[in-house]
């Protein structure tokens, strides 16, 4: 068997178009047409990728007398190191089970985040206007703790969901293929998932627009009455959550499909993009929040640097693919 009839078949059992494949390797659908009829063969650095996205060897793609059940037991390269692994039914149900509970928990822990500043804030304007019989130092501390205890059960909550995905990590940090089956019922997931996961989007955008109407209410009907102010605020911050929560909890789920379809965001050319600018962009974003917060001491608004970090980030990654794009 030749290599452009190894590439046609091994596309086909994976259950992509030559366009799907096109895309995987940043090529046009032409050039995989020309590679499947033999008028072309890939470059070195497209057989490699070939190689990762199929799971085999490129001994196999180049040898004829490589026979293809040899790949399928995962038999060493001339490196020593095997073919990528292959996903099977059942691991992909699973990984999908274990994605849609951690959606719940992360969204669960970053809430708690976002509200942490909340009991410090109530507790200091009470104690600050006589509402409480606390000195404002000791309402001040009570309430650092009580952040501190929620920022605490917040990270507690996502190392327990990281430990519970820690046996899936290989499909973050190595390459791997799945069989047409399988692919084929994670479409069909997607599918229904799809008007979900567009309305948590929606309801998601529209708490989190909304999130300052009422500190902006409080601003223009509290005049002196600072504690309605503080009321309001409490309450942004809670919508802003509120809205972040359905983000993630939508997101996470949609992210565990398109990581097994190898599609949008997990696609080669996106994580390498994203990867690229992460490195950049989140150490920046962490020096602004933390800049802001300790010369500022407003930490009771630099929260907001995460939701509109992350929103801004889709736009930065969108501008950067338009830009090398072109």
């Amino acid at each position: 068997m030749c290599l452009g009839e190894k590439i046609a078949q091994l596309r086909k059992k994976s259950g992509w178009s030559q366009e799907e494949l096109a895309e995987k390797t940043e090529v046009s659908r032409q050039a995989v047409s020309k590679w499947e009829s033999g008028q072309s063969v890939p470059d070195l650095e497209r057989l490699l990728v070939l190689s990762r996205l199929f799971g085999v060897t490129t001994d196999y793609l180049l040898k004829d007398e490589l026979d293809a059940s040899d790949q399928d037991r995962g038999h060493p390269d001339q490196d020593g190191t095997k073919s990528q692994r292959s996903v099977s039914m059942e691991e992909a149900k699973d990984f999908l089970f274990l994605r849609q509970k951690a959606a719940y928990r992360i969204a669960l822990a970053t809430f708690l985040c976002i509200l942490s500043p909340i009991a410090l804030i109530l507790l200091c304007a009470t104690a600050e206007t006589g509402g409480l019989s606390l000195p404002e130092a000791l309402a001040g501390c009570l309430g650092v703790v009580a952040m501190l205890l929620l920022v605490a059960a917040a990270v507690g909550i996502f190392i327990y969901t990281g430990a519970q995905s820690s046996s899936y990590a290989f499909l973050e940090k190595e390459a791997f293929s799945i069989a047409s089956d399988v692919r084929e019922m994670v479409r069909q997931r997607q599918k229904q998932y799809r008007r979900t996961y567009t309305g948590a989007n929606i309801l998601g955008a529209f708490l989190c627009i909304l999130a300052p109407v009422p500190l902006f209410m409080g601003a223009f009907l509290a005049e002196e009455r600072e504690m309605l102010l503080v009321l309001c605020l409490c309450l942004t911050i809670i919508l802003a959550g509120l809205g972040v929560a359905a983000f993630i909890t939508a997101g996470v789920k949609w992210a565990a499909m398109e990581k097994l379809l190898g599609e949008g965001d997990y696609s080669p050319r996106e994580k390498r993009l994203e990867n690229g600018i992460g490195r950049i962009y989140w150490p920046l974003i962490t020096a602004i929040y933390l800049a802001w917060s300790f010369l500022g001491n407003d930490w009771h608004i630099t929260w907001v640097v995460w939701p509109l970090a992350g929103v801004l980030f889709g736009a930065v990654k969108a501008l950067a693919n338009k830009f090398v794009g072109s």
